[in-house]
């Protein structure tokens, strides 16, 4: 039986490593080259759920800004989940991430939202303070991940899969 598809869309600010998360979670790959999404790039796998159950993602990888305009507004009608990336080494992409959240929740009120703070391979150089996730995590789900080194980045996937069965 082919497990019904979610969209989902990732939201965040540019650089954050929006695009690179997609590709290490659907080809795993890593690319050093920084290419900028024009508009929207959509891609899908399957997650295996924690019921042996599989959930298809349809992941669209919108292109980073820092507030949502029409255009990008149309882009979220229909998921079901957003994904939202910061940067670890420039926390107003953080102040950025939850922003877009926000703004999102007057088109997507009841759509499941899970926070990725990415760039982990280069903790040293966080400006995000761990006390800010720990405060974070008392209202939304926060993952850190590497999308270079691939931590934390299927599981991140199959978090936000796992809340759109409950």
């Amino acid at each position: 039986m082919t497990p019904q598809a979610r969209k989902i869309c990732m939201l965040g600010d540019f650089g954050v490593g929006k695009t690179s998360l997609v590709a290490r979670f659907v080809r795993n790959t890593f690319s050093d080259a920084y290419l900028t999404t024009v508009g929207v790039k959509v891609d899908s796998k399957e997650v295996a759920l924690a019921n042996g159950q599989a959930q298809k993602l349809v992941v669209w990888d919108i292109a980073g800004r820092s507030a949502l305009d029409a255009l990008n507004m149309s882009y979220l009608r229909g998921a079901s989940g957003l994904l939202l990336v910061a940067d670890g080494t420039r926390e107003s992409t953080l102040r950025t991430a939850i922003d877009l959240l926000m703004q999102s929740r007057s088109l997507l009120p009841d759509a499941q939202a899970v926070l990725l703070v990415n760039k982990l391979d280069l903790v040293e150089r966080w400006e995000v303070a761990p006390s800010t996730l720990v405060e974070l995590r008392h209202t939304l789900p926060v993952l850190e991940t590497s999308a270079r080194a691939g931590d934390g980045v299927e599981q991140a996937f199959a978090e936000l899969a796992g809340r759109l069965q409950a």
